[in-house]
């Protein structure tokens, strides 16, 4: 009998105007907003690292600020993924891994690798990729997870890759790109990112209620699941997480 896995719902980001003085109460303290979003959801997922290097000072803080059992996936250097072959990536993930984000410790959540839209499926090159991930940083387990954005990823061939090296790709919900649906990991990632600012959870309820339902369906199963609000209408993703959480009895302060 598996094990039940843990469902974790978490917003991109936790520095966005929009949000103070709704998601954040009035005159929070800016240094305040990561503690605070920390306490209400599961999970982060960190952008700015898809840009550039952050200090090892940067990620022993953020780990301080959060509480046990919180998790922060972290998105993989753009240098790494828009290259012209992603085989040639190995120094680019090196430098990545190396730049501190051990310091998370079991706060450290999947490694998310988003691919440009223009990149086509190439078997041999995903391949090569995927043996540049380690399964471990530090003696810190990784978990790896690939954003595909074109078509042609919807072959068998990419989907026994990903299953080989236990890579997750993304249920990417998004009204510009495919959404690659796939089982091929012990844990599932997702990004909703069709949310609507004249609803106010981001998502009407039907919506919310089928990935509350997809999200139990895949922790029941024994994967741990996480479930991300990310785009869309950005300023609604705190209370599309929280509604989100609310379904599935996912207990906040």
């Amino acid at each position: 009998m598996s094990t039940r896995g843990q469902i974790r719902v978490g917003i991109g980001g936790w520095t966005y105007p929009p949000w103070r003085g709704d998601f954040y109460p009035a005159g929070l303290p800016h240094s305040r907003e990561l503690p605070f979003a920390a306490a209400a959801v599961g999970a982060i997922e960190i952008n700015a690292t898809f840009y550039g290097r952050q200090s090892p000072a940067s990620w022993e803080k953020w780990a301080a600020a959060v509480p046990e059992g919180f998790q922060f996936a972290v998105k993989g250097s753009r240098f790494c993924v828009t290259r012209p072959k992603l085989a040639d990536a190995g120094e680019g993930v090196h430098n990545f891994l190396d730049q501190g984000l051990a310091a998370l410790g079991p706060k450290l959540g999947p490694i998310l690798w988003m691919l440009a839209a223009r990149r086509s499926f190439d078997a041999e090159d995903i391949a090569r990729f995927f043996e540049l991930l380690p399964r471990s940083l530090d003696g810190l387990p990784l978990r790896h997870a690939l954003e595909p954005r074109h078509e042609s990823f919807r072959d068998a061939r990419f989907e026994q890759l990903a299953r080989d090296h236990d890579v997750a790709v993304v249920f990417g919900d998004d009204d510009e790109f495919p959404c690659i649906d796939m089982d091929t990991a012990n844990f599932t990632y997702a990004r909703l990112q069709r949310m609507r600012e004249e609803c106010p959870t981001g998502y009407p309820a039907d919506r919310l209620a089928d990935f509350a339902s997809r999200a139990r369906a895949q922790a029941t199963a024994g994967k741990d699941a996480y479930v991300f609000m990310i785009n869309g209408a950005k300023v609604r993703a705190p209370q599309a997480a929280l509604d989100l959480q609310d379904l599935l009895g996912i207990a906040r302060p």
